[in-house]
């Protein structure tokens, strides 16, 4: 397992471009990656907004994973979107109370809630995908399509790099 020490004990594991001494938050990556985050969820929201939904880019992460894995559990939902365990709880509870999504008894493991779409859910997600997809477009508005395809590879070679340093790695379906 690799671990946090070991990145940053072994020079070999750091990019060239990484300097020892910071000159200011803006040569930061976490800096920068916490700063698209907040802008990638403000767009998320105000694009969603406008479209007379109330979804937060993780309940929509949810409700599209619950849609592709019928039947699966919150155990492995959060594995999959690479969220807390333990909120995602509350993630699947705000599904439910807006009739997006509902527990069922598990057919493999009796102690097990498995997790279906509704079809309120399914209609939401239909009609959603318009302002989600005019959401990732502004998210990338600054750069040429080579850029936007160049960045989307670079943040998922260093998310891969980093997945198991994370507190909620992403994991594979186990379903």
């Amino acid at each position: 397992m690799l671990t946090i020490s070991m990145l940053v004990n072994d020079p070999r594991n750091l990019p060239a471009s990484v300097e020892t001494s910071v000159k200011d938050n803006n040569d930061m990556p976490g800096h920068l990656a916490r700063r698209f985050q907040q802008i990638a969820v403000a767009v998320f929201l105000a694009e969603v907004e406008d479209a007379g939904f109330d979804l937060t880019p993780v309940q929509y992460a949810a409700l599209a994973t619950i849609k592709a894995n019928p039947g699966l559990d919150q155990v492995t939902l959060a594995g999959l979107i690479a969220y807390d365990r333990t909120t995602i709880t509350g993630v699947i509870d705000r599904l439910v109370q807006k009739g997006l999504a509902e527990r069922r008894p598990s057919s493999r493991d009796r102690r097990a809630r498995e997790l279906q779409i509704t079809d309120e859910g399914r209609r939401t997600l239909r009609k959603i995908t318009p302002a989600v997809e005019s959401a990732q477009r502004i998210m990338l508005g600054g750069l040429s399509a080579k850029e936007g395809e160049e960045l989307m590879r670079l943040l998922r070679k260093a998310i891969a790099a980093g997945n198991e340093l994370s507190r909620a790695p992403q994991r594979d379906a186990q379903i």
